[in-house]
């Protein structure tokens, strides 16, 4: 925990990523993403609201740096720019979306 406390970077970063993902919307996101690189509509779809609502999630996701995004032909796609961001998603899932009794 000291390395990190040294760091202002990492710090500005957790900061970052941590008030980004603070939306259930955008948490939900980035659970589906996951590993994965999917389109806008793959994530529309999975989430289940509209391309709108989730393109300014997405807009905010990216300008955080939490994101990174291709575009191919008429199609853009999402995932996830640090691999820390996913070892945080897997422990919050972990935590929080395990199946055992509490």
């Amino acid at each position: 925990m000291e390395e990190l406390l040294q760091r202002e970077e990492d710090i500005d970063q957790a900061s970052r990523s941590l008030k980004a993902m603070a939306h259930p919307l955008r948490l939900k996101v980035l659970c589906i993403l996951g590993g994965e690189e999917l389109s806008v509509q793959e994530i529309v779809d999975a989430v289940g609201t509209s391309q709108s609502n989730i393109s300014q999630h997405l807009a905010i996701l990216r300008d955080k740096g939490i994101l990174k995004s291709r575009k191919d032909a008429n199609k853009v796609y999402y995932s996830i720019n640090d691999p820390r961001t996913l070892r945080l998603i897997s422990m919050m899932q972990e935590v929080f979306c395990s199946c055992q009794q509490r």
